[in-house]
């Protein structure tokens, strides 16, 4: 899906007709990591879905598999002394989920992208993961959308 075509929220934060895009994200995270565990592509694992999730899932997931090389090495660097393979599996699926939304020049605003990051690693993660999503999110994020 290009960037022409992301679906866009509603009100409350909504697709048209689908669930809040904060759950939409854990979805997102739920499918990430389930390919993770699995050791497959995370398209591969949407593609094998009976139903296919809601459009905005999907173009989290592309997203994230279109722009994970450049995940991982802004992680890297603004991680300095966490190696990717060291963080905790969610904290790490969580942060490229994010980057790809900060790479997306027509994203959802720097703000929403970090709170939603910072709240997925909080509920899903460890106790501090929240801090750490959020100080690495901060920085790349500063780079990637100055000002």
């Amino acid at each position: 899906m290009s960037p022409a075509t992301v679906p866009r929220a509603g009100p409350a934060g909504a697709d048209a007709g689908g669930a809040p895009r904060h759950q939409q994200r854990e979805r997102a995270l739920s499918l990430l990591y389930e390919a993770e565990l699995k050791g497959e592509s995370p398209l591969a694992v949407l593609d094998g879905l009976p139903v296919r999730p809601d459009g905005y899932v999907c173009t989290l997931l592309e997203g994230a598999v279109a722009t994970r090389a450049e995940a991982d090495t802004r992680i890297s660097a603004a991680s300095v002394g966490w190696p990717l393979e060291r963080m905790a599996v969610i904290d790490r699926l969580v942060l490229r989920l994010a980057v790809a939304e900060l790479l997306d020049t027509d994203g959802p605003p720097l703000a929403v992208v970090i709170d939603e990051a910072v709240q997925l690693a909080k509920t899903y993660s460890t106790d501090d993961s929240g801090s750490f999503v959020n100080g690495i999110l901060s920085t790349i994020a500063a780079e990637v959308r100055p000002g």
